[in-house]
């Protein structure tokens, strides 16, 4: 009977001891789940300025939602779209509703915007010509050679009574189209990530806002003139048909159309890139 007792209480104390030897862990302990938890990866392709920038403010927001955002940077207007069609990239960030429109009908993707995030007033800078009233009969003027910048590049040209276009709704237009051209003016269409460094060769280039940004110009003080705040062309966060609502990207939109981001936007560009949301 002693020997029973005896285990018994053994027993007794061997358990009392386990339980207190658990409470020794901290109370801020992250749960045996918690520990395991995968982070999901999010891979973004964007233009460098201003895209890839504004991402950047989303990383540290989204890695503590276990979201690791991945900036993949391009200076191009093709491999973004190619590489999300392809499955290479979850998502990009880089392009305006018209030229996504136009890319999906002429390459046939199927790319979706899930947010408009900011809008770039396009500008027209100065080169061989320092204003609009000193530009001479026959004078060269740059423009953007992909079909729906090239468009938008001739409306904001009209808009300065430069030249009149056969429709001044046609966001396609092309220098066939303008059905008035009192100054002769002669256009070159070149690579819009090449314009700020062609205008030494121009008197006037019509530059996209990334692009000018990129090249230390900031379209509110060293643009002729800039596209007017109604402009219809918002840069879209874009994904693959079908991927809309994955969680990641859903996120990734969550966190772009923040305070804190229209916050950062306004902030440091200085009207330079305007939050449309």
């Amino acid at each position: 009977m002693k020997k029973f007792l005896t285990l018994a209480l053994t027993l007794t104390l061997c358990l009392s001891l386990a339980a207190c030897g658990g409470s020794d862990a901290p109370a801020d302990a992250p749960a045996p789940e918690a520990e395991g938890a995968e982070t999901t990866t999010l891979t973004v392709a964007a233009s460098p300025t201003p895209h890839a920038v504004i991402l950047e403010q989303c990383v540290p927001i989204l890695a503590e939602q276990g979201i690791e955002l991945v900036i993949n940077q391009y200076d191009d207007y093709v491999i973004p779209n190619t590489a999300v069609e392809d499955g290479d990239e979850d998502a990009n960030y880089f392009q305006h509703i018209p030229y996504l429109q136009e890319f999906n009908e002429t390459r046939g993707t199927h790319l979706v915007e899930v947010a408009g995030v900011h809008i770039e007033p396009m500008g027209i800078y100065a080169g061989k010509t320092e204003s609009l009233e000193a530009l001479a009969d026959g004078a060269v003027i740059g423009i953007p050679n992909d079909p729906t910048n090239e468009g938008r590049a001739l409306l904001l040209l009209e808009a300065q009574g430069l030249i009149k276009l056969n429709d001044s709704t046609n966001l396609s237009a092309t220098p066939n189209d303008i059905a008035e051209n009192p100054k002769n003016l002669q256009f070159q269409e070149i690579e819009a990530q090449t314009l700020p460094s062609s205008r030494p060769d121009l008197d006037l280039a019509v530059i996209n806002s990334n692009y000018a940004l990129g090249a230390g110009l900031n379209p509110t003080t060293d643009a002729l003139a800039v596209e007017s705040g109604d402009s219809p062309y918002v840069n879209v966060l874009v994904v693959k048909e079908g991927s809309e609502n994955n969680s990641a990207v859903q996120a990734l939109v969550e966190v772009l159309h923040s305070d804190a981001i229209r916050d950062f936007i306004t902030e440091e560009f200085g009207g330079a890139v305007l939050p449309a949301f």
